[in-house]
């Protein structure tokens, strides 16, 4: 999510960002195989059923709010911007390839894809764009 040199310490945001985002990620990858072996493996349905399937998206919800908490926590405005393209290129990819898609969908040309592509796809297209973001910052034109 953001950018330092190598061997350079992370900041206070950097650090809090790392504790927010980290352990909502490791949370993220044990309730994914769980719920899903539940809900597939066992006749659930009402109140279990919603938690379990609910359950996988609330540690998103804290990987979001630990970006966001970031972008307003960071004060190196340098970083901070970066971390912004980087975020407003995900959000990019994703209107770009949810708009295409649905449209190709709507024909019939292409299958339907779950709701919950958007946050992997977002994160692909955030790391995508802070790398080509340094990059270019390498070449020496922009940030």
């Amino acid at each position: 999510m953001f950018t330092s040199k190598r061997g350079e310490k992370m900041n206070g945001a950097q650090r809090r960002y790392m504790w927010r985002f980290l352990p909502a990620m490791v949370v993220y990858s044990l309730v994914i195989p769980v719920s899903s072996s539940l809900i597939d493996g066992h006749r659930v349905d009402g109140v279990t059923l919603i938690a379990l399937s609910i359950a996988p998206a609330l540690p998103l919800l804290v990987a979001i709010a630990a970006v966001g908490l970031y972008l307003i926590e960071e004060t190196d405005e340098y970083v901070r911007m970066r971390a912004i393209i980087g975020a407003l290129g995900g959000t990019g990819l994703v209107l770009a390839f949810g708009t295409v898609w649905g449209f190709l969908e709507q024909g019939g040309v292409v299958a339907h894809i779950p709701a919950w592509f958007v946050f992997p796809l977002w994160a692909i297209g955030l790391g995508l764009s802070q790398g080509l973001c340094g990059l270019i910052n390498r070449w020496g034109s922009r940030p």
